[in-house]
């Protein structure tokens, strides 16, 4: 049957409930959006190309900055990727470090993503707490690795710093203070009949589409899928780590999931925190020629690299997957198929909380 299309709607590049720049070119009929098509390639850094015939410490450095938001992360899955190629092993110490600094990394990152959202349906005095929350983030990453952004703290066979027992407890007392504030907001947005309206039965994406999208991180997970990376590494085994799964798929369960997880990483890192033995937090090694691809769990999803060295351990090749991609996808082609108003578009684009940095690296 012949499509009728009222009005080709193009929301972007520049929009100020996003934070970076990219195109959603919508055709609607009335204010129901038939189909979405999203635009990218305003902001391409070539950043894989760069890295090519450089030594992996400063590729290293080049890797954080593939994204200001998930910087941690991706410094961690770059290192873990050469510890895997090298056969070098960061002691325990270390270990339990990383976790820490990768939990707050998903914390100030999540944090942004609600703030994102809740700004977009316009209820303002929830998205400034938690921009302000996120502020408490930022200070107890610069604790623990001495920067806010681009903090290069983990290093193949250990970390750059160790934490010091007055840090730790300043950072203890930061989050129960996080715990009761984020406790409040989430009961805010759960029961507020704004939010409600405007995230519940919007923006749906099934199981089955999102498989079909191979959506994931949080997305995925509030479609009742239970994929996280984290299951398989084997610190967060020994701090007993589950992922949080809802199944209504909505952007309602996409910020609730945000919501729990921002909970969940409170708790792995008091029990990292508490179960960090004493010892060296940098336990040397050599990084050696080879290759390997290996996968962490960013804040929106699965993250891989692969990478090959040679024998001096320069950079011959390296190739980066960001879970924004997927997201992307599943959102224009389910998510944002069908929703019944244009007001709706960019806080259904929101939910999915794109990172067009890490995909235009």
């Amino acid at each position: 049957m012949k499509k009728t299309v009222d009005v080709a709607m193009p929301i972007g590049p520049v929009h100020p409930c996003w934070k970076e720049p990219v195109r959603i070119k919508c055709e609607t009929r009335g204010e129901k959006v038939l189909a979405a098509e999203v635009e990218m390639g305003y902001m391409k850094k070539g950043i894989e190309r760069i890295m090519q015939g450089r030594p992996w410490q400063e590729v290293m450095f080049l890797a954080e900055r593939v994204c200001g938001i998930c910087s941690i992360v991706h410094n961690m899955v770059f290192t873990e990727t050469m510890e895997e190629i090298s056969g070098i092993t960061p002691p325990e110490r270390a270990a339990f470090l990383r976790v820490v600094a990768n939990e707050l990394d998903r914390m100030q990152s999540h944090l942004i993503a609600n703030f994102s959202y809740c700004y977009t349906i316009e209820h303002e005095t929830l998205a400034m707490y938690l921009l302000n929350e996120r502020e408490t983030v930022m200070d107890m990453i610069e604790l623990l690795t001495g920067n806010r952004v681009n903090t290069a703290y983990m290093i193949p066979g250990g970390v750059r710093y160790d934490l010091r027992e007055e840090d730790a407890a300043t950072m203890k007392e930061n989050l129960d203070r996080l715990d009761k504030n984020l406790t409040r907001y989430m009961k805010m947005f759960d029961g507020g009949p704004l939010i409600a309206l405007r995230s519940r039965g919007i923006g749906v994406l099934t199981e089955e589409d999102a498989l079909e999208a191979h959506a994931v991180g949080p997305t995925a997970r509030a479609s009742g899928i239970s994929a996280d990376c984290r299951i398989n590494h084997p610190t967060y085994r020994k701090l007993g780590f589950t992922p949080v799964v809802r199944t209504e798929g909505d952007n309602y369960a996409r910020i609730m999931v945000r919501f729990e997880e921002l909970m969940q990483s409170i708790g792995l890192i008091r029990r990292a925190l508490a179960m960090m033995p004493e010892g060296p937090v940098r336990g040397g090694g050599e990084c050696k020629g080879g290759e390997a691809r290996y996968s962490g769990e960013a804040p929106r999803g699965e993250l891989t690299y692969f990478i090959r060295t040679d024998r001096y351990g320069r950079v011959e090749e390296i190739a980066i997957q960001t879970p924004s991609i997927m997201n992307i996808d599943a959102c224009t082609h389910y998510m944002l198929e069908g929703v019944n108003s244009l007001a709706d578009v960019t806080s259904t684009f929101i939910s999915s909380d794109p990172c067009i940095a890490c995909n235009e690296r």
